[in-house]
C-alpha cells in the first residue's frame, strides 16, 4: 500500500466513522485501565458483562482492595483466565494507591510496571484516556496491517512501528480504533468480507478468501 492509498484508506474510514470509540465500557481512567487489563484473550462483550457488575460495587483502586481478591475473582469469573486477572488487578490497585496516589499514571514506563499491563494495554490507556498517538496492536490490527499491506510485520511490535511511521499524522490518534473495528467486523480472520469492504480498492490482498 503506497502513501496515496494509505491516505485514501483512512479518509474512507474516517468518513464512515468520524469519532471512533473503544467498545469497552468505562466511566473513568481507572475503569478503562481495569477493563483493558481484563480484556486479554477475551471479547469486549464479555468484559463489559463482567464490569457492569463489578464497577457498581468497586470502581476505584481503594474499593477493589476493600473487596478482596477472592471476591474480585468471583465478580469476573465469566472472563477467561479470571483468577490470574483478579490477582493482577488487585496487585495493580495496591501499587496505584501506594505509588501513584490512587491515580492512573500517564507514563508508559509506569503503566507497564503494573501487574498484567503490557505494551498493548499501556498503549490503549495512553491513547483513549490521554489522547496520545499510540498504536495498540491486537490480533485484529496485526491481521489488517499485514493483509492489506498497510503495515507489514512479523510481530506486533513491527506492525506498531510500521503504523506509526506510515499513518499520516492527522489520523494517528484514531487509527487504532478504525483498524480494530475494521478487523472485527469486516476484515475478519476466517473470511474477510471483501464484498462489503469500503476500502477494498486500497487493499493489497483483495479480493481474497484465504485466512491470514
Amino acid at each position: 500500500m503506497n502513501k496515496t492509498q494509505i491516505r485514501e484508506f483512512f479518509e474512507i474510514l474516517r468518513a464512515a466513522n468520524p469519532s471512533p470509540q473503544t467498545e469497552l465500557e468505562y466511566a473513568s481512567v481507572f475503569e478503562l485501565l481495569a477493563a483493558v487489563l481484563l480484556s486479554a484473550q477475551a471479547t469486549d462483550v464479555g468484559v463489559n458483562k463482567a464490569t457492569r457488575r463489578l464497577f457498581v460495587v468497586a470502581n476505584t483502586p481503594a474499593k477493589i482492595l476493600a473487596l478482596g481478591e477472592e471476591t474480585l475473582a468471583d465478580y469476573i469469573k465469566t472472563i477467561g483466565l479470571y483468577r490470574t486477572k483478579a490477582k493482577n488487578l488487585y496487585a495493580t490497585c495496591r501499587i496505584l494507591i501506594e505509588q501513584h496516589g490512587g491515580e492512573v499514571p500517564r507514563s508508559r514506563e509506569a503503566l507497564e510496571a503494573l501487574p498484567g499491563v503490557g505494551r498493548k494495554t499501556a498503549n490503549v490507556v495512553l491513547n483513549v484516556a490521554f489522547g496520545e498517538a499510540t498504536m495498540a496492536v491486537d490480533t485484529h490490527i496485526f491481521r489488517v496491517g499485514n493483509r492489506t499491506g498497510l503495515a507489514p510485520g512479523k510481530n506486533v511490535l513491527e506492525v506498531e512501528q510500521q503504523l506509526l511511521k506510515r499513518v499520516p499524522p492527522e489520523f494517528l490518534v484514531d487509527a487504532h480504533h478504525w483498524l480494530i473495528l475494521h478487523g472485527r467486523y469486516v476484515c475478519q480472520a476466517r473470511r474477510p468480507l471483501c464484498e462489503r469492504c469500503a476500502v477494498v480498492a486500497q487493499c493489497d490482498s483483495a479480493p481474497m478468501t484465504a485466512a491470514f
